[in-house]
């Protein structure tokens, strides 16, 4: 029995060992207080996968701000790459080859195109890997990794690397190891968190996107004009110190320490699976039932007693927990990862994965390039320019919460999304045009533009993905989030990929190519929830209850 339990207890899918010490200690110390471990647990993990993503964005940074002195005109302290080119300036001793040739700009695009295109196909894969093992490991081995590469990008500097081989390949496998940022985190928060005020506990959440943007554009920023090779080796270290302490302590999913019954008893929508569609044919017809019952009449209708048998058993069933009803039969359904080819054919899953890919291009383009548009069309330094951008982070932080709110209210998701899109769009031209009329007018419509720009891109990747790959269609299945996860973001990422290449191309004619590129994806990713948006709007003459079906 003892050799057992020693096997148990050094298992994967035991409680992190930090966990246990930490537990074991304040049993010890304080035996007569007793906390709520329930709540300790949810809020620890929420925490740290808030860091951990903070984390993943941080590393993402640097080289949007680095990119202002890898190539510039050398004359001038201040010049940048696209003065070189427009002035004609050939003193290129303060630049760092192979970026110091008059292709420079193509080759800062490719750099970020190399993260991006291996980042959203690996993405495809890891949403498939994540379901089938421990996800405390799968997401401190991809952080530790990822910060390894950073730190190698900054490394090369240091050993005076000039192959762009060196630094494509650096990228390359950053990108992979990215990917089990998103899956990992989401999927573990949803296990955790119920479906009461999801949009809200999401937006809030996933402020981890801005505020990790600008704690990387920071720390480079502090950096880029001294030794810029310092913003990648910091972050890169953070990172991994970060990736340690989630092997330590991230409790990845509540049946780990017994927490199971309290996520159910906290979120009754959880308890039981909603009616399936084989056992009633029409859903509206059994909403009118039910609503009916409200006002009596219960035993005569016959239709109204059928339903409320079929409801009943549905809840006995997912209730009780007696050995016969816990069967392997039962559980292996449940239990069983869903496929690709599932996932996707989940209703929804193909249109808010194509909006995904325009409005992840345009969020993905300014993150990439914003410090050097500003730096190009504003007095300011490499420094301030970057610094200034930030402000794009904080607007997109109130743009998150704001949608998860509106989307919590309304029921209406895909509504929220393409309201917002309709609002980015002009203001993304009013923004090129003012924008660098005066310090006061870029802040504020950096602020706005950030706001309507992140929400939609928010609200999809986290509210959205998570009601997705838990929708009706799944029939109780628990393993589907991070495929389904893992395809919208993925998707999202191709665009996010072929944005700032693109923008790359065609900033040599002028940024405002750049700004006519992002207002027409804005456009393209509106109509594409038009079919959702009118289905919204039908349910909701119908009725005040709506879920993305």
């Amino acid at each position: 029995m003892p050799r057992l339990i020693r096997k148990r207890k050094m298992s994967i899918n035991s409680p992190p060992f930090g966990i246990t010490c930490l537990t074991n200690v304040t049993s010890r110390l304080c035996p007569s207080i007793h906390f709520n471990r329930f709540l300790l647990y949810k809020l620890s993990v929420l925490m740290l996968t808030y860091l951990s993503y903070v984390c993943y964005h941080m590393t993402r940074k640097p080289l949007a701000v680095v990119k202002s002195v890898l190539h510039r005109n050398c004359s001038d302290p201040q010049g940048s790459v696209t003065e070189t080119l427009h002035f004609g300036a050939d003193d290129n001793s303060c630049n760092y080859p192979p970026f110091d040739g008059p292709d420079s700009t193509a080759l800062l695009g490719l750099m970020d195109s190399s993260f991006l295109i291996c980042y959203a196909i690996a993405m495809f894969f890891s949403g498939f890997i994540a379901e089938r093992v421990s996800l405390r490991y799968f997401l401190s081995l991809g952080m530790l990794f990822s910060g390894f590469f950073c730190y190698s990008f900054g490394y090369g500097k240091v050993k005076d690397i000039h192959s762009l081989t060196y630094f494509m390949i650096i990228q390359a496998l950053a990108g992979i190891f990215q990917t089990s940022g998103w899956p990992g985190v989401v999927t573990i928060v949803s296990r955790w968190c119920g479906k009461a005020k999801r949009g809200l506990i999401f937006g809030i959440w996933n402020s981890h996107t801005s505020i990790g943007n600008m704690l990387g554009t920071y720390i480079a920023a502090h950096y880029v004009d001294s030794d810029w090779s310092m913003s990648f080796i910091v972050p890169g270290f953070i990172m991994g110190i970060m990736g340690f302490i989630n092997f330590m302590f991230l409790i990845d999913s509540p049946e780990l320490v017994g927490m199971q019954h309290e996520v159910t008893s906290n979120n009754p929508e959880t308890a039981y699976r909603r009616i399936d569609d084989s056992d009633i044919e029409d859903e509206d017809v059994a909403s009118d039932v039910l609503a009916r019952s409200e006002s009596g009449d219960h035993e005569s209708n016959p239709s109204l007693r059928s339903l409320r048998g079929s409801v009943n058993s549905q809840e006995t069933r997912y209730n009780e927990r007696t050995p016969i009803l816990s069967g392997h039969h039962q559980n292996s359904h449940h239990d069983e990862p869903i496929g690709f080819m599932g996932a996707v054919k989940i209703p929804g899953v193909m249109e808010f994965s194509l909006c995904l890919f325009f409005s992840k291009l345009v969020n993905y383009t300014f993150l990439f390039w914003l410090p050097l548009y500003i730096k190009n069309t504003t007095p300011l330094s490499s420094e301030h320019s970057a610094e200034l951008s930030m402000v794009f982070d904080i607007g997109g932080i109130v743009g998150a919460i704001l949608a998860g709110v509106v989307s919590d209210v309304s029921s209406m998701p895909a509504s929220t999304c393409v309201s917002m899109l309709f609002v980015s769009a002009p203001l993304l031209f009013i923004y090129e045009t003012y924008g660098n009329l005066a310090w006061i007018a870029n802040v504020g419509l950096l602020f706005v533009v950030g706001l309507f720009v992140n929400g939609p891109y928010a609200l999809i990747t986290t509210s959205v993905s998570a009601e997705l790959g838990q929708h009706k269609s799944l029939e109780g299945n628990a393993k589907a989030l991070a495929t389904v996860t893992s395809i919208i973001d993925g998707t999202g990422s191709i665009g996010a990929a072929v944005g700032p290449l693109i923008a790359g191309l065609v900033q040599t004619g002028g940024w405002q190519n750049v700004f006519y590129m992002l207002i027409t994806s804005n456009i393209l990713a509106m109509v594409l929830l038009f079919r959702l948006v009118g289905k919204e709007l039908k349910k909701c003459r119908r009725r005040g209850n709506i879920r993305i079906e």
